[in-house]
This record gives C-alpha cells, sequence and structure tokens, in this order.
C-alpha cells in the first residue's frame, strides 16, 4: 500500500514560488514569532518569503526544493543547496573548491499540525538521499541556537556542531549553530 504522503522537487514556476512564500512565511513565523522582535519578523519575511525571492531559488542550479504533500495540501518543504561552504572559512579559491560535494539543508519546516508525525524525518531522509545522489561528501545546516527541538531533531541523524555564524533577522543578529554529517564512504 502506498502512502499519500508524496515528497518530490519543486516545479520552478510563478505558481510554485506564490504557494513556497506562503507557506513560508506561515511556518516560519509559526516557529520564531513567538521570540522575535515583530519588526525584525516583519523585515526578514519580507525580504526572504517574497514570491519573487522563492521563483529565484526554485530557478537556482545550485538550489533543490523539495515539497511534501499530503492529499494534495502542502504540509512541509525543505530547501538544499549544493555546493555549499557553510562552515569554511571564507572565500579563498581553495575553500571554495572545498565547497563542492557539500550540501546545505538551507530551510526544512513543516507545517504546525505535522510537527511530530516523522514528516519532518521523511524530508531528511530524502535531503540524504539527494546528498548521495550527488556523491556529496557531507550535508551541513544552520541552526539557531536556541531551537531545542530542532538541534535534538538534527542531532538524531548523526549532525554535529563544527562552527557558529550570525543570522540576521531585521536589526537582530542571532547565533547560529553550524551542523555537519559526513556521509559513510566519502572524504570530508
Amino acid at each position: 500500500m502506498s502512502s499519500p504522503l508524496r515528497i518530490s522537487p519543486a516545479k520552478a514556476n510563478a505558481a510554485t514560488a506564490a504557494q513556497l512564500a506562503d507557506f513560508g512565511r506561515q511556518t516560519f513565523s509559526d516557529t520564531f514569532a513567538a521570540t522575535t522582535r515583530p519588526q525584525d519578523l516583519a523585515a526578514y519575511l519580507a525580504a526572504t518569503f517574497s514570491p519573487d525571492a522563492q521563483l529565484a531559488d526554485l530557478r537556482d542550479a545550485n538550489t533543490t526544493v523539495l515539497l511534501a504533500h499530503m492529499q494534495g495540501r502542502l504540509v512541509g518543504y525543505a530547501k538544499l543547496r549544493d555546493n555549499s561552504a557553510l562552515g569554511l572559512p571564507e572565500a579563498s579559491a581553495a575553500d571554495l573548491a572545498a565547497a563542492a560535494g557539500r550540501l546545505e539543508v538551507a530551510a526544512l519546516y513543516v507545517a504546525d499540525d505535522w510537527i511530530g508525525t516523522g514528516l519532518g524525518a521523511a524530508l531528511m531522509r530524502a535531503a540524504l538521499a539527494l546528498a548521495e545522489q550527488l556523491h556529496c561528501t557531507a550535508v551541513v545546516l544552520g541552526v539557531w541556537e536556541k531551537n531545542d527541538r530542532a538541534l535534538a531533531f538534527y542531532k538524531r541523524f548523526g549532525f554535529k556542531e563544527i562552527g557558529e555564524h550570525g543570522f540576521r533577522m531585521g536589526e537582530t543578529v542571532d547565533r547560529d549553530l553550524i551542523l555537519r554529517k559526513g556521509l559513510a564512504g566519502r572524504a570530508s
């Protein structure tokens, strides 16, 4: 019996971009509204989750967006960036070469009513499967240091802290931890 959950790459079109913008604004707000100044959250949402910004991501050759649909309803997504320099020292030619083979989980969100159902894990397994298909050596991501639920989730998948960086949301700069998971049998 097949599951009604469908995880598939997003199509790069205006309708998908608009849907992803709405869903991204909602899930990001659900996650961070209680801990973020309203003006900072509004600035971040406007800059990050416009349909134009989402369409640019969908058209970026190094970005893959996986959409999770349950019975036709968008319930989650993961935005993945190939050749990520996240966690590497700043931009020398050698650093850029080191970024090859690293997949970044730039975003992974599920609808509030789907948290705890295994949907996030299904999206992460799909991201790790893509990393394997791309012959990546590692998967990296940034996560807010105070997002205990997300930190516990990523640690269950074997991610380890390798550094930190600032994450700007409006006028506020939060501390994000950079996590990395090496992929078995691959050089890192």
